[in-house]
């Protein structure tokens, strides 16, 4: 399916209150060390050293803390500043391959997904110069001093196959191409990064399940369930941010073309998708069987947890500016939202001549590598600003054109 076959959208669009939709299944609850963690992890998210000036405030203007707050409610101090660390982690590296420079190139995202999983596969070795990489390694270190081998093990491959999604989907950005309906709720669960999420709620709490537990088939299906709860309305709340950076990899948009339907249409039918989403959670619920007294009390620790943590999502994603710029939409039961104006796409850099990027270990340099600064006009404009992103997609570039060949 294309892009080309989206009919054109109207000036606004309705959107139901989605927290509404689950709120009598998913329980809500505030941690109260949000503000002594944040203080903690925003000091080293800035020593990292991702983003500067307006863009830094940009994004966390989007409250992560907060988010982390909503979603790992029963985390202690220590496990909260690790959770939110990995918000900055994901977020920044998604956003990256979302709506950066390297939104169509999925050769580039291959190479930077090769570069932050070496960090999971050889956490002792020197931390490439890839601030992504830097705070994926920190994120990697903290967790496996309290998580268990198999909450590690799920980690690692949850990271795995969300990066080979963020490939995956890169390619259909460059294809202009948009799959079917169930092709992309199946990639969605991936690109969504949820085995992370459920990975790191175990972290969070420490718990001790035993790893024949995971196999479970109610269990696998309560796990589907959650994460498309969660995606769904990340969907229908980002599809107007999005489609004004010129991407339509949304499940609305996968809506509109295979159904042939327009926007609001889409929207209401995705909603309505949600609905019956929750009520086939609650169906599973009542289906998971016992593992025994001990067992029992962990597993019903987790999915309390997860439930937490997908009620935390959805109402984050009404108080974050991230996607409806400044609109009141607390508390409303419908909100009208006006669809953004399309950004113009930036023309395509030239390619620099290819040179061997460094591999010495991390270190911040706030005004950036004197290459850097010498391949500045080749950067989209907005990135100018952003010299240490501007480094690092240089180095990228680099090696793109010398094996190819970047998060």
């Amino acid at each position: 399916m294309s892009v080309k076959q989206l009919r054109p959208f109207p000036s606004h669009f309705r959107l139901r209150d989605l927290t509404t939709v689950t709120d009598s299944v998913f329980e809500l609850k505030v941690n109260p060390h949000q503000d002594a963690a944040a203080r903690e992890t925003y000091a080293w998210f800035d020593r990292c050293n991702v983003y500067q000036g307006k863009m830094k405030k940009t994004f966390l203007s989007h409250r992560f803390d907060l988010y982390a707050a909503l979603s790992f409610p029963e985390a202690d101090l220590k496990h909260l500043e690790t959770c939110i660390a990995f918000f900055l982690w994901t977020f920044s590296f998604d956003d990256l391959s979302d709506e950066g420079a390297l939104q169509n190139k999925p050769q580039a995202v291959q190479t930077g997904v090769d570069i932050s999983m070496e960090v999971l596969r050889n956490p002792d070795a020197p931390v490439p110069n890839f601030p992504y990489a830097v705070m994926l390694s920190d994120i990697w270190k903290t967790m496996r001093t309290t998580a268990s081998t198999g909450a590690c093990n799920r980690f690692f491959r949850a990271v795995e196959s969300w990066m080979a999604a963020q490939v995956e989907q890169a390619t259909f950005r460059k294809l202009d191409e948009i799959p079917s309906v169930n092709d992309f709720i199946i990639l969605r669960r991936r690109t969504i990064g949820a085995r992370i999420v459920e990975a790191m709620v175990e972290y969070s709490l420490d718990l001790q399940i035993p790893e024949y537990v995971w196999d479970d088939p109610i269990l696998q299906e309560m796990s589907k369930a959650w994460i498309d709860i969660m995606t769904w309305p990340n969907d229908l709340c980002s599809f107007n941010k999005e489609q004004a950076d010129d991407d339509f990899q949304n499940l609305v948009f996968c809506i509109m073309i295979e159904h042939d339907c327009d926007l609001q249409t889409a929207i209401d039918t995705l909603t309505d998708m949600l609905a019956q989403r929750v009520t086939d959670y609650v169906n599973l619920r009542a289906q998971l069987r016992s593992f025994g007294p001990d067992v029992d009390r962990e597993v019903a620790r987790y999915t309390k947890a997860m439930e937490q943590y997908t009620q935390g999502t959805l109402v984050w994603y009404y108080h974050s500016p991230r996607y409806f710029r400044g609109q009141d939409v607390l508390n409303k039961p419908e909100i009208v939202v006006p669809v953004y104006e399309r950004t113009a796409p930036a023309e395509p850099e030239p390619e620099p001549a290819p040179s061997a990027p460094s591999a010495a270990p991390y270190k911040a340099s706030p005004q950036g590598s004197t290459l850097a600064s010498a391949m500045l006009f080749a950067l989209p404009r907005g990135l100018v600003a952003h010299q240490h992103l501007a480094s690092v997609l240089v180095c990228l570039v680099a090696v793109t054109g010398c094996m190819f060949a970047l998060r």
